[in-house]
């Protein structure tokens, strides 16, 4: 195997089909040069950097440059699956303000065999963290990252691998503040992942030098995090991007109501997405930030900053099996806290996914014993979708249990469902039309 920087460490063996992954065990440094942002003990590029003036147009390219990805094919002398540029681009915050976004682009080595130029597949990565060292975009580069501060996998590689494979062009979200080191990141906050991942769609196609044309079909991919930000910018794009016409969108295990995936998550092993989800809506959202700065401990407000420079590892590690109740002054969880003010129920409401008719056909795949991102939700967005028109493809994914909040019957759908999700989505980019089975799909669970 060609180890594509020194210092990594060889799976290949390990890996079927000649695909060899270079797991770079990041060395991160004590501090860094004078000026950079450490997230963690990481140093943020300088790439990640917004400048304070950002162009008008939605989707614009504010900067570009090389990235080096950390898969390589044993049998090739080029990285592979493609050659990936990263991105920095305009977006539109929840609020309707100007905010700079990151990601990458990655151009296929193999060739589209499909009808018509070749599609593009925006994906929109599963939850990551909330620290700007957990940023997808990174994880292209350095897939594991691993020290005393800090834990990250870039567990999105074998999905974008996928894609790539078939000969599609991938462009990737970092999401609104993460990342880009001028803001925190709205973690699962509907409007700006929504515009975030339509407008990584509008910068690909502003890259210079790539295969894409206008008639190339666009896809939207995401699961959990991911889910719901491609169920937002399908309701969402008819509105938003409407020269955008998508060809399909897969939504896995979406956060559709953020009022039952709290309940889902808070106790879990990912108690801590709970405070990135309280972080970034309080980020959005002054009625949430009145509540949660009026009802926290100082416990709980610590957590709450401590998260929010964490990745997944980390917050697993330090926070599994909190419970936000050990966070407010009442003892009550932070939902109940939430849910007593009006002005953030209405937030909440807001946050709802079904409530628009999506654009083209989705597939929407969630685990029956899911438990984090509870499924009864999931499903609830579905038959919402389904009531108002939409061409929609349910997956109901049945497993065993695998241990209850052990985030476990949520991840392992991910895995299990990935390569036909990918193939309905490569259908719909190759113009093979949809076929519903709304009919077959009762209002109850």
């Amino acid at each position: 195997m060609k180890a594509f920087r020194s210092g990594s460490v060889s799976l290949g063996r390990a890996l079927p089909a000649g695909l060899a992954v270079a797991v770079v065990l990041a060395v991160v440094p004590g501090s860094a040069a004078s000026g950079r942002e450490v997230s963690r003990g990481v140093a943020i590029p300088a790439f990640y950097d917004p400048p304070k003036r950002l162009p008008a147009e939605n989707g614009a390219l504010i900067r570009t440059g090389p990235l080096p990805l950390a898969l390589t094919l044993s049998d090739v002398d080029e990285p592979l699956p493609g050659r990936a540029t990263r991105l920095m681009y305009k977006s539109t915050d929840a609020n309707g303000r100007p905010v700079a976004v990151t990601g990458a682009y990655i151009e296929p080595t193999r060739k589209w065999k499909g009808r018509g130029p070749r599609p593009l597949v925006a994906m929109a990565s599963g939850t990551m963290g909330q620290g700007d060292q957990c940023a997808p975009s990174l994880a292209l580069e350095n897939p594991v990252v691993i020290s005393s501060k800090t834990v990250s996998f870039g567990y999105e590689s074998l999905a974008i691998y996928r894609l790539l494979d078939r000969g599609a062009a991938v462009v990737l979200t970092d999401y609104v503040g993460l990342g880009a080191t001028d803001r925190l990141h709205t973690y699962a906050e509907r409007f700006d992942q929504a515009h975030a991942l339509l407008d990584a769609v509008r910068a690909a196609f502003r890259l210079p030098r790539t295969s894409l044309s206008h008639r190339s079909r666009i896809g939207l991919y995401g699961y959990s995090q991911g889910g719901g930000a491609s169920a937002a910018a399908a309701e969402l794009q008819p509105r938003y991007a409407p020269e955008l016409r998508l060809a399909g969108t897969y939504a896995g295990a979406p956060p559709a109501d953020l009022t039952q995936v709290i309940k889902g998550i808070d106790g879990s092993a990912l108690a801590g997405a709970l405070g990135w989800s309280i972080n970034g809506l309080a980020r959005n959202y002054p009625a949430i930030r009145k509540v949660i700065a009026a009802n926290t401990t100082a416990k709980g407000r610590a957590a709450l900053k401590d998260l929010s420079t964490m990745c997944v590892g980390d917050a697993i590690f330090r926070y599994a099996f909190s419970e936000s109740r050990q966070w407010t002054t009442g003892g009550r969880p932070l939902l109940e806290v939430i849910s007593a003010s009006p002005a953030s129920k209405k937030v909440l409401a807001r946050e709802r996914l079904g409530t628009l008719r999506p654009a083209g056909p989705v597939r929407v795949a969630t685990g029956v014993l899911d438990d984090i991102v509870p499924h009864r939700q999931a499903r609830r967005l579905a038959v919402d979708w389904c009531a108002k028109g939409a061409k929609l493809t349910y997956r109901p994914v049945k497993l065993s249990n695998l241990g209850d909040k052990l985030l476990t019957n949520h991840f392992a759908p991910l895995l299990t469902d990935q390569a036909d999700a990918i193939s309905w989505l490569t259908d719909r980019l190759n113009g093979k039309p949809a076929t519903s089975n709304c009919s077959t799909l009762s209002p109850r669970p």
